[in-house]
């Protein structure tokens, strides 16, 4: 199992010292977010201060770039780093489209999967020379003048995951992507009868190959050096799932543990202001469910539990604030250990 975390976004200036200390801890991989910052910028510096780790976004939300502004910026990490970058996209709710980034909603399915091949359309044209001709209902590429196209130094195609809930997000993932990154409000009952399922339809439609998927996380951490440190990240992930309970997309899961009701009252509280209120409906047991908990000596078995079999990786600090940074590095390999389908990303030119 490949082990995550995140990459600070917060202030650029401690991103480098992060990254490093990331790689000497044995991470393999650091992530980025979209919601306060930009995804891309502390990718830069992780860049060129580290040589093994790879470094990817957890999610960048896709339809407020144009996928030309997108390739840009994929490419000059992927050489920066010499291989090393992975791009995670996703389509984000329409409120947030339509009012926090003013971009008009359309269907996110159909115009993910444009946007999935009108980077690689692009990406192959820098690479190989060849005429960029891409053109689909949302998107038309046909204009790239030699002067712009920046030079090719070897690289392999940057993967792409995508990041979803939904089952048609589920099986477009597995039909063009080349993993997912899942949402932290997941369980594995979830995970395994919901959404391998719609991921495996989608790669059915393409001969896609498990080993060449990665699936990463579904689900939160909640760990600590001791019962107490333990008992504070529980909290934490409790609030989260109260949080995220609140929006009717993710309700799928909670109907399939027989928790349909608390999502509409988690909704319904939300929109009279009882934000403080809402973590005390979220149960002990539904926690358990959503969460790998334990001390830093248990949690390897605790995600082999929780996550093995299914998710190839893990997000140690999926959420800012519901898992612990300093697990130890002998821990850490001792996750890394736990097996998994995934065999590597298939991204030959």
């Amino acid at each position: 199992m490949r082990v995550l975390n995140n990459l600070p976004q917060a202030d650029l200036r401690t991103t480098a010292a992060a990254a490093i200390a990331a790689e000497k801890a044995g991470y393999d991989g650091l992530l980025t977010m979209e919601n306060k910052h930009d995804p891309f910028l502390a990718h830069a510096i992780a860049a060129v201060n580290t040589d093994k780790v790879e470094l990817g976004t957890s999610v960048a939300i896709a339809f407020p770039r144009s996928p030309m502004v997108v390739a840009n910026a994929c490419w000059d990490l992927q050489n920066a780093s010499r291989g090393r970058f992975v791009l995670g996209i996703g389509p984000q709710i329409r409120p947030h489209n339509e009012k926090r980034f003013s971009v008009p909603w359309t269907a996110p399915a159909p115009r993910l999967r444009e946007y999935v091949q009108a980077l690689r359309a692009i990406w192959t044209t820098w690479e190989k020379g060849e005429k960029l001709d891409f053109r689909g209902q949302h998107y038309t590429f046909s204009l790239m003048p030699p002067y712009f196209m920046p030079p090719s130094m070897g690289q392999k195609m940057v993967p792409i995951t995508l990041a979803g809930v939904g089952p048609h997000t589920l099986r477009l993932a597995g039909e063009v992507a080349d993993g997912i990154r899942l949402h932290g409000f997941c369980t594995r009952r979830y995970l395994e009868e919901e959404v391998v399922p719609r991921l495996r339809e989608g790669m059915a439609r393409t001969g896609r190959q498990r080993e060449h998927f990665e699936i990463t996380g579904g689900g939160f951490i909640a760990t600590g050096a001791d019962s107490d440190s333990v008992a504070r990240a529980f909290e934490v992930v409790r609030g989260r799932i109260a949080f995220y309970g609140t929006t009717p997309a993710y309700w799928g899961v909670f109907e399939l543990h027989g928790y349909g009701d608390l999502g509409r009252e988690l909704n319904a509280m939300s929109k009279a202001g009882k934000w403080a209120e809402l973590p005390a409906k979220v149960p002990d047991e539904l926690v358990y469910l959503f969460a790998a908990v334990g001390t830093h000596k248990e949690l390897p078995g605790r995600i082999a539990e929780r996550f093995g079999g299914v998710s190839d990786a893990i997000n140690l600090r999926a959420d800012a604030q519901s898992a612990d940074t300093n697990v130890p590095p002998d821990v850490i390999q001792e996750i890394k250990r736990i097996p998994t389908p995934f065999h590597g990303y298939k991204t030959a030119w």
